[in-house]
């Protein structure tokens, strides 16, 4: 498994569950030093037409209670470019659901003009957000 020095990954984390706790501890496990963006809820709403559950400020405390998280930030863009413009990982995390779509093959091209590679992690299978606040209906 390669080391990276520094790591990016995102999320809503909107009721955080251990599917999310799984994906930054796999992240934590392949970088020195993990940053984390969590989605304002204006990101959110653009990209997925809601708002979350838990306010933007409870997600980033949360997020930044973890022991594998070094920096939190907010995502207030999904361009993954403009996060580097800033941050400057060397690789990028995500959840495997994400491989194949229209979104993230471009976003893998983007990054890697820039020398980042976009690392999948496995989807915990069984649990997401949806899934929780469908049950609690």
């Amino acid at each position: 498994m390669k080391k990276y020095k520094v790591g990016y990954t995102t999320g809503v984390f909107d009721m955080f569950h251990v599917g999310h706790l799984n994906i930054i501890e796999k992240a934590k496990e392949q970088c020195d030093y993990l940053i984390v963006g969590v989605s304002t809820d204006e990101v959110v709403q653009k990209y997925k037409n809601k708002t979350p559950v838990i306010t933007f400020a409870q997600r980033m405390k949360i997020v930044e209670a973890i022991r594998y998280v070094d920096k939190v930030v907010p995502q207030t863009t999904m361009d993954k470019t403009v996060a580097w413009q800033e941050l400057k990982f060397d690789a990028i995390f995500h959840g495997d659901d994400w491989k194949g779509t229209g979104y993230y093959n471009e976003c893998e091209e983007k990054l890697k003009e820039l020398g980042v590679d976009v690392v999948f992690i496995p989807h915990t299978p069984g649990i997401s957000s949806t899934e929780i606040v469908e049950k609690i209906k």
